[in-house]
């Protein structure tokens, strides 16, 4: 398996992930919220909003493409700390947070 279908696979169970934990956003931020400099767009969206919309969407065209994957990814740790604070569900944040790091692991582990 490339690495490209690794990420690919990891990428569709956060997907589906998000979807079971009522986290996968149905509102599109407004386009200026794309502009942000802030990590993660902290200021301009909310994180599941962020996770469908950059992260997936961004990491979905790199795979598609077989383009250059990012030196590292460290998403998971940022991530929890939103979900214990936004008040996720234990179960959910920890199948989120498992979701999450296996795509940064893909990403990390890559050649």
């Amino acid at each position: 398996m490339t690495v490209y279908q690794e990420l690919d696979h990891a990428l569709e169970r956060l997907e589906a992930t998000l979807k079971a934990a009522d986290l996968w956003s149905a509102s599109r931020p407004p386009a200026s919220a794309f502009d942000s400099r802030q990590p993660f767009c902290v200021d301009t969206m909310e994180l599941p909003q962020w996770l469908r919309y950059v992260f997936i969407a961004r990491l979905s065209a790199v795979v598609e493409a077989e383009g250059s994957l990012p030196p590292n990814c460290e998403v998971a740790p940022a991530a929890e700390v939103y979900l214990k604070q936004s008040g996720v569900r234990a179960s959910n944040l920890l199948l989120v947070v498992k979701a999450i790091e296996e795509v940064d692991r893909v990403i990390n582990e890559a050649d």
